[in-house]
């Protein structure tokens, strides 16, 4: 059973054996119960001394082995697997090459955990355009950025509360039931992942290219322009019957 969480099948072995008495044991004895070659014991009972799931004590010139108990093993085994993942969480790996590639994601939950770790990896900047919805999951993580440095600009359809500094809001002019909801971020202007509904299950694209990553780029800021222009010019240009229709087209 421990081989699951680890520990090799000699180290198994050992631990069962001299869990299963109900007194210390000397190597020779643990060799006989544990079916484990004489020239690997010592370097098993190392091992697992160094894991923290055998002691150790001498008695006269004999040294005595004794099993951690099993309730003990299981929450050290969950404290470092808990202790690892924190350090997962944490653990950068650059690209050193260039992706010319385009990937596509298929799961919406896929889809939010790659923003996710876009938006913790982003060294300089996030670009983000979404509805509020979506984005508000990722607004406490957005904050933080901005906190550490970071330059965030986001375009919230519909809104969005929040403390940033560079936070765009477009209101849809059209009923909401006709909109096709879309989510475009956009890190370092080096990766870029758009996503949006097709056959109502979301659909995304992910990409380092240089190309399709500068005209979304552009995208974004194209509709952070008519967005702030629509606001600050709206009614009047509102008056125009072609420039409101296509206003109305905004993003969506």
């Amino acid at each position: 059973m421990l081989q699951k969480f680890g520990f090799t099948q000699y180290e198994s072995q050992v631990y069962e054996a001299i869990f299963a008495q109900d007194q210390p044991l000397d190597a020779t004895s643990i060799v006989n119960y544990s079916n484990v070659p004489k020239a690997k014991i010592y370097e098993v009972l190392n091992r697992l001394i160094d894991k923290g799931t055998v002691l150790t004590t001498m008695h006269g010139k004999k040294k005595l082995y004794m099993a951690v108990d099993l309730q003990s093993i299981i929450l050290k085994i969950r404290a470092d697997f808990e202790k690892d993942i924190e350090e997962l969480k944490t653990y950068k790996i650059k690209r050193t090459f260039t992706d010319e590639h385009i990937w596509t994601l298929k799961d919406a939950s896929s889809i939010a955990s790659n923003i996710e770790q876009l938006i913790e990896e982003a060294d300089s900047s996030i670009l983000f355009l979404a509805w509020n919805e979506q984005m508000d999951k990722y607004r406490e993580l957005l904050e933080q950025k901005e906190a550490e440095g970071v330059h965030v600009e986001v375009l919230a359809v519909g809104g969005l509360q929040s403390s940033l500094t560079h936070k765009y809001s477009l209101i849809p002019m059209i009923e909401d039931s006709k909109l096709e909801p879309s989510q475009l971020i956009i890190v370092d202007y080096a990766y870029l992942l758009f996503a949006g509904i097709e056959h109502d299950s979301w659909k995304a694209i992910k990409t380092t290219s240089k190309p399709i990553v500068k005209a979304l780029t552009d995208y974004f800021y194209h509709d952070v322009a008519l967005t702030q222009i629509t606001k600050k010019y709206g009614d009047q240009l509102l008056q125009d019957e072609e420039i409101a229709r296509l206003l109305a087209r905004l993003i969506y």
